[in-house]
């Protein structure tokens, strides 16, 4: 079986008939929201040759007798909360009994905000955190419209996930939702819409994909499930490995774009199995410098050396991929250990390279100390404590500055060697 075969297999296994993908598939869009309702607001990107990709759900839509009753401009990158009410407002002047969603995954988590906000009021800030959500739903008895996400790019898998990341664009932090009610009904992702994407957009999303396999097998080892985290995330981890570079040479080729199509949706499929860990909850004070998965990307390496005690199993097998994708030497397999960690984290490094990713906050446009400073600060905040708690290698709040701030100098400056092993 190869690993494309593998991908379907999982990814069907994962969201069966409510999820759509491949290429050539945005016309069954009607279908898919039909079932749902028939009174729909679409919130919409805007990107280049976007507007062929919108008149084809429109006439879908309309074909499978859906009534749109208005189109809404998606949010920017990061889902700022000004959009977040934008938004928000327009499906209150509307009140749609379905929404449809098509865009990236910034305009995916806003319409999930938004659509929480429009039906159970209340600020946004209510909601961060994990569960929140569902447990306003069942004590004032209210239900979420359906949404149908149709994703336009391979990255974030919002279209498949109970995730939705909003930002504080004055404050510099990104916060998240963490709730099974907000999970998308329906999915659909058409492969050929990324094949114009810029390459800026391919690095970053395939980067982010990688990030939510590798993060998530990290953490968990001793869980239940684990065999099958295994298997989804070594796929996605992969995939990207092999074809993220191919997509950056050739961003036309579509075995490529369909490998990362593929990987990022098994980046979904991981979160929705297990949860991210200290590179993500780093990257969300990094948002003013460095896209999403640029920043994920980046710190993952030295997040790889600080849990190295705790994931000798999982490094073995990442290792094992990146001697096999060119990215390491096979003698990386051979060490135990820090070193075997340290090994992998200069594969990953490589990796970041090789698609123009920089490989340390020092060497990022606009870094300075006060990103240190915001990232530690966040990372004691309750609403984003199950980052910490998904850490192979957990910390309290009280542990952050001692052992996350040493990994924080390690990334400015690319010396592992700073990163503290824990206990000592």
């Amino acid at each position: 079986m190869t690993m494309f075969d593998t991908a379907r297999q999982l990814l069907r296994q994962f969201k069966g008939d409510n999820f759509v993908s491949g290429f050539g598939v945005l016309p069954e869009a009607g279908r898919l929201c039909a079932g749902l309702g028939r009174r729909a607001v679409l919130v919409r990107d805007v990107f280049p040759g976007s507007e062929a990709h919108v008149d084809v759900i429109l006439a879908s839509l309309r074909a499978s007798g859906v009534e749109v009753c208005a189109t809404i401009r998606g949010a920017a990158p990061n889902a700022p909360l000004a959009d977040l009410a934008r938004i928000e407002g327009e499906l209150r002047t509307h009140n749609p009994d379905v929404i449809v969603s098509f865009g990236g995954g910034s305009t995916i988590d806003c319409t999930k905000a938004a659509e929480v906000l429009h039906s159970l009021g209340g600020s946004i800030e209510d909601y961060f955190g994990m569960g929140l959500v569902t447990a306003k739903l069942k004590a004032s008895g209210a239900s979420l419209a359906p949404h149908l996400a149709i994703q336009s790019a391979a990255s974030s898998a919002a279209h498949l996930t109970k995730y939705s990341n909003i930002t504080d664009v004055g404050a510099g932090q990104k916060k998240l939702i963490v709730d099974e009610a907000i999970v998308p009904a329906r999915a659909l992702f058409d492969n050929a819409v990324t094949l114009d994407a810029p390459e800026s957009l391919t690095a970053d999303g395939g980067l982010d994909g990688l990030s939510h396999c590798l993060e998530v097998y990290y953490g968990a080892a001793g869980k239940p499930g684990y065999e099958r985290i295994e298997e989804v995330a070594l796929t996605g981890i992969a995939l990207v490995m092999e074809y993220l570079p191919r997509a950056i040479r050739n961003p036309r080729d579509r075995e490529a774009r369909e490998a990362l199509g593929y990987a990022t949706d098994l980046g979904g499929y991981s979160i929705m199995l297990g949860g991210t860990n200290g590179a993500h909850l780093t990257s969300f004070s990094l948002i003013d410098i460095l896209s999403h998965g640029r920043a994920c990307a980046l710190m993952n390496p030295y997040y790889t050396v600080f849990y190295a005690p705790a994931i000798q199993a999982q490094l073995r097998a990442v290792a094992e991929l990146c001697a096999r994708s060119g990215l390491a030497g096979a003698d990386v397999q051979s060490s135990g250990g820090r070193l075997l960690a340290e090994g992998v984290a200069r594969a990953l490094v490589s990796l970041e390279r090789s698609v123009g990713n920089p490989a340390t906050l020092g060497a990022v446009p606009g870094f300075s100390p006060r990103h240190v400073e915001r990232a530690l600060t966040a990372a004691k905040n309750p609403q984003l404590r199950m980052k910490l708690e998904n850490m192979p290698v957990p910390l309290r709040a009280e542990e952050v500055d001692d052992y996350m701030g040493p990994v924080l100098q390690a990334a400015v400056s690319g010396d592992f060697a700073m990163v503290r092993d824990y206990g000592a």
